[in-house]
């Protein structure tokens, strides 16, 4: 059942990563999103201002916050690469400083997890981890809501997570070692998360009662699934790599046979943008099993009831 529990509170603070929370947080963020979802036009956050400091581009991320301040009565300013040079034009302290004095919050995709810790070491405003070379909390909070949505329940459900172990895969194999979600990865050699991140998920696995299983094969993985989950293989800033990781991943691709060792009504789910034919064929990633568009849009309900815990209301 879902509930409101007491949330470890997040106002005026950043989120800098999934594991700042716990699992009440996650549950309350999931409630509250769903709440909000049901409703668009409200004016909690009239005065307030958010800035969208961007090294990577996104259509989400960016329409997500932009719209979640303007539903709920605020204003949200974009600052693209061009238009800051962060580290590089101007200094990530000093980009901090600058915009301390003139938005209320700061919403941050970067190729850097510790130019985003320094932004917020930086300044006075929270700062959101809205992407990082790390981790993804925003997405994976999101792809809760989604989970929760067609499933009524986390703790017990087995996900597959197929692919590369990035920045989506370390934030979604925490959260759900947290709620108690069994957690299988299927990566090829060299390309697994990394074992701190593993290490870290089985430790919350115990507490919460899930499996961890980290694999080489996509078939152990994806066997007896509620969710199938993958990314794609080559991740930007990464382009260079492209040739060789798909050959890396050729074998990793979520097709409808893969896809059918799963069980029967196991859902499909994918961060977007997607590369069609290359991590996911178009038989799966538009077949009825496929809940991608709902994972986008839940995107927005999350941002919408993540900015008003970090805003006390």
């Amino acid at each position: 059942m879902l509930y409101f529990g007491a949330m470890t509170s997040l106002k005026g603070k950043s989120l800098l990563s999934i594991a700042q929370l716990e699992k009440d947080d996650i549950y309350r963020l999931i409630g509250r999103s769903l709440a909000l979802k049901k409703s668009v036009w409200s004016a909690e956050l009239r005065g307030k201002t958010m800035a969208l400091l961007f090294e990577k581009p996104s259509l989400r991320t960016r329409a997500s916050f932009d719209l979640a301040m303007y539903q709920l009565g605020g204003y949200a300013i974009y600052l693209s690469p061009a238009e800051v040079g962060l580290g590089k034009r101007e200094a990530v302290q000093d980009v901090a400083r600058v915009l301390d004095r003139f938005v209320d919050v700061l919403a941050v995709r970067s190729f850097s997890q510790s130019s985003i810790e320094l932004l917020s070491a930086s300044a006075s405003i929270p700062v959101i981890n809205a992407l990082s070379d790390t981790e993804h909390p925003c997405q994976i909070l999101a792809d809760m809501v989604t989970i929760y949505e067609h499933e009524g329940k986390l703790e017990g459900l087995t996900l597959a997570y197929i692919g590369d172990g990035n920045n989506v895969a370390s934030s979604l194999i925490l959260a759900s070692a947290m709620v108690g979600i069994n957690f299988k990865i299927a990566s090829p050699e060299g390309y697994t998360l990394p074992e701190h991140i593993i290490s870290k998920a089985k430790s919350l696995a115990e507490k919460s009662g899930a499996d961890i299983l980290v694999t080489q094969s996509p078939e152990d993985a994806a066997r007896g699934a509620d969710i199938i989950y993958t990314d794609v293989w080559t991740s930007m800033g990464q382009e260079a790599e492209t040739e060789i990781r798909r050959k890396a991943f050729q074998n990793y691709q979520i097709n409808e046979r893969l896809f059918a060792l799963a069980k029967n009504d196991a859902i499909f789910m994918h961060p977007l943008p997607a590369h069609r034919g290359e991590e996911v064929t178009d038989g799966v990633l538009e077949g009825a099993n496929s809940v991608i568009f709902d994972q986008a849009e839940n995107r927005l309900h999350l941002a919408k009831a993540l900015l008003l815990e970090i805003f006390g209301f």
